[in-house]
């Protein structure tokens, strides 16, 4: 699967993606909603846990939404996401999804992009988002797609390019990395950025957690079934746990720094979840970051029960210290503060965001920014699999691309677990 010919064949071959052809049988782009007050139609791709999430949320928006259109892979996931949505009384006049507007198959985002929405929800695993994300800007959708957007750098490439395109066409574009609608980050960053810290010189993030959800197999599925059922446990689905969780604190630090790290070193491995129901990732990873001017970021994660566990960003300049964690966001040293603001929910708060631009027709695009976070985090993978020192400009330019060569239910063999030193 993830060897030399495969890459071969996607380079030379245009890379086969669920998605990456649907532009051409899409309707032509017309711009929706540019600053009218009528029903915004709302379609969900990926009916998940985190899209019946970002659904209940987008159907909590002020003014007057609807929920028409809804696609899965699989039929059993869409069905509990509508009937849970459902469930919600405040719903009832907000959801109006008639079968021939469920679509479920490999073709499903296809069909729900050619149908009649305004607003497009994307939380299938992360392989597919970029060819999501780039036929929802063809198809001319406003978007929320959750992070990472992609689990490669040819994947990194096409969010970019699309999300240009979307600036071009004024879509707005709001991305998952919910801490840039929270309150105390918002304030925080402000204050870092007017000089708080003075010259920053390192930071450290981290997060650290138990293992999660895995489901055991069934008799009757495929190896590809198998795998999309459990797709945090596969690079090519995942990115890995570095690159699908940890990338909110590195884009946290990416936002305090006002850019990307340049190069990145690191280690990691799978010592604890070594069954092969866990696929093949890793474990834990540790990765030291260099930013522009040598401030250093220290970063790691893991998924192993029974550890100390640790969710939290820090950033140390010359005059204070910045950290976000359970205790709040505080600064010590020469400006000392504490949040003391009003707490908000920021997952309600993006998708609030999202609404009101699209509603006064002024556009707002996370695109770059998420794309960048999510490179960060594919650097620091490549640098733990491989055990080198990994450039931005190597990283990002790199056509090292994840998946499948086809999509069909069969056969999938698990790539082998990477080897620092000889991946």
């Amino acid at each position: 699967m993830h060897n030399s010919s495969r890459r071969s064949f996607l380079k030379h071959a245009a890379a086969v993606s669920v998605s990456a052809s649907l532009g051409a049988s899409l309707p032509a782009y017309s711009p929706v909603h540019s600053g009218g007050g009528d029903d915004l139609r709302i379609g969900l791709i990926g009916c998940g846990g985190r899209g019946t999430g970002a659904a209940s949320q987008a159907l909590s928006t002020k003014g007057s939404v609807k929920l028409v259109a809804m696609a899965d892979m699989f039929a059993d996931r869409l069905d509990s996401a509508h009937n849970a949505l459902r469930e919600n009384e405040g719903f009832k006049d907000r959801i109006d999804v008639k079968p021939d507007q469920r679509f479920t198959g490999f073709d499903a985002a296809n069909q729900l992009l050619a149908s009649d929405i305004d607003v497009v929800l994307i939380a299938t695993p992360p392989h597919f988002r970029p060819g999501h994300f780039e036929a929802a800007v063809n198809a001319g959708k406003h978007i929320f797609f959750e992070k990472p957007v992609a689990v490669d750098a040819p994947g990194v490439r096409r969010v970019i390019a699309a999300a240009e395109i979307a600036k071009q066409k004024k879509l707005s574009v709001v991305c998952g990395l919910q801490r840039h609608h929270e309150y105390g980050y918002l304030e925080s960053m402000a204050r870092i950025h007017k000089g708080d810290l003075g010259k920053l010189m390192f930071a450290r993030c981290a997060w650290d957690m138990g293992s999660l959800w895995n489901f055991a197999r069934k008799e009757a599925w495929s190896d590809m079934e198998w795998q999309l059922r459990n797709w945090l446990y596969f690079t090519w689905l995942s990115g890995d746990h570095i690159v699908e969780q940890h990338v909110h604190n590195l884009d946290v630090i990416n936002w305090a720094m006002q850019g990307h790290p340049l190069k990145a070193r690191g280690m990691g491995g799978r010592q604890v979840r070594t069954d092969a129901k866990f696929g093949h990732i890793f474990d834990h990873h540790s990765v030291q970051f260099e930013y522009t001017g040598g401030a250093q970021l220290f970063s790691e994660c893991r998924q192993i029960d029974g550890c100390v566990n640790d969710v939290s960003e820090h950033v140390y300049g010359a005059d204070g210290e910045w950290h976000a964690n359970g205790d709040g966001f505080t600064i010590t040293g020469k400006n000392a503060w504490k949040f003391a603001g009003e707490q908000n929910d920021p997952y309600q708060t993006e998708h609030d965001d999202l609404f009101a631009s699209i509603r006064a027709g002024k556009p707002i695009n996370e695109g770059r920014m998420v794309a960048e976070s999510t490179m960060t985090a594919i650097m620091g993978r490549m640098a733990t699999y491989s055990g080198k020192e990994i450039t931005w400009e190597k990283a990002l330019a790199s056509e090292e691309a994840w998946g499948p060569k086809k999509y069909e239910f069969g056969d999938l063999p698990v790539d082998p677990v990477p080897m620092p030193g000889k991946s």
